[in-house]
């Protein structure tokens, strides 16, 4: 009979955690946490991530809201998921379209199309229908995100989730939407690299809304003793392909009707 896998202790959180600003610091990656625990569940990875923010928060690192990841329900099913997961959003890792970014310190960074929501009031009720959550939503926005995976391959899920869910950076439009100005479900992008498209994707592969995803993450971090606040800012997941960047690289996201944004690579 196989053994349980044992969850990690504290000693294990605080290493694990330590090790990803390590590498995050020099810009290497690192083996995954599951090659050395296996059977790493994502509890204890979102153990590594609490205590993650709770470091940079030591730094003087303060967090802007949270990101949502492996929203396809296509990824799921292969990740052997029925949910997404999520990681925090770190202030200093938020641009303006047209900003250029060092990539030096990125490990393998790439580049995904979104739309970010503004939070206006504090959620901290279960969110039951879509409206509730638009009413609670002061704006949307045209977003870009930025991830960077600091563990080596091969890595499972809770590897990804441990590592902040790969967050490096949010790029946002300088247009902002009212919900009731944008339809959200059927917003469409390309993505160019270097001039040439190469990606395009419809809002409405994430959860069959994006605001559907945003609710799901309003509700599973209450069951966490947490909430969504007031000025958060939520990337509500990818719609297309990522794009991998390098250094020299210049991206272009079309929104049509609601704006373009761009961001390059030094």
């Amino acid at each position: 009979m196989a053994e349980t896998p044992v969850g990690l202790t504290e000693l294990d959180i605080r290493n694990a955690a330590e090790a990803i600003l390590r590498a995050e610091r020099e810009g290497e990656a690192m083996p995954p946490l599951s090659g050395q625990h296996a059977g790493l569940s994502l509890d204890d990875a979102y153990r590594v991530q609490d205590l993650l923010t709770t470091m940079r928060h030591q730094q003087g690192i303060v967090c802007a809201g949270y990101k949502i990841g492996l929203t396809w329900r296509t990824t799921q099913i292969a990740c052997d998921l029925d949910a997404p997961i999520h990681g925090r959003i770190l202030r200093h890792a938020v641009h303006q379209s047209g900003a250029s970014l060092p990539a030096k310190r990125l490990v393998k960074p790439h580049v995904e199309v979104e739309l970010a929501f503004i939070i206006g009031r504090d959620i901290d009720r279960p969110i039951e229908k879509l409206d509730a959550l638009l009413a609670a939503t002061d704006c949307i926005v045209p977003a870009l995100e930025l991830v960077d995976h600091r563990m080596a391959p091969p890595r499972i899920v809770a590897d990804t989730v441990a590592d902040n869910s790969a967050f490096a950076g949010a790029i946002l439009s300088d247009k902002r939407f009212r919900p009731h100005d944008i339809d959200s479900r059927w917003v469409g992008a390309t993505l160019s690299r270097n001039g040439l498209v190469e990606e395009t994707g419809l809002s409405a592969i994430g959860m069959g809304h994006p605001a559907t995803c945003v609710a799901w993450l309003a509700n599973a971090l209450q069951k966490r003793g947490e909430h969504l606040a007031e000025g958060d800012i939520v990337m509500s997941g990818a719609f297309a392909r990522a794009l991998p960047v390098a250094s020299g690289d210049a991206f272009t996201a079309d929104f049509n009707q609601y704006g373009m944004l761009d961001v390059s690579f030094t």
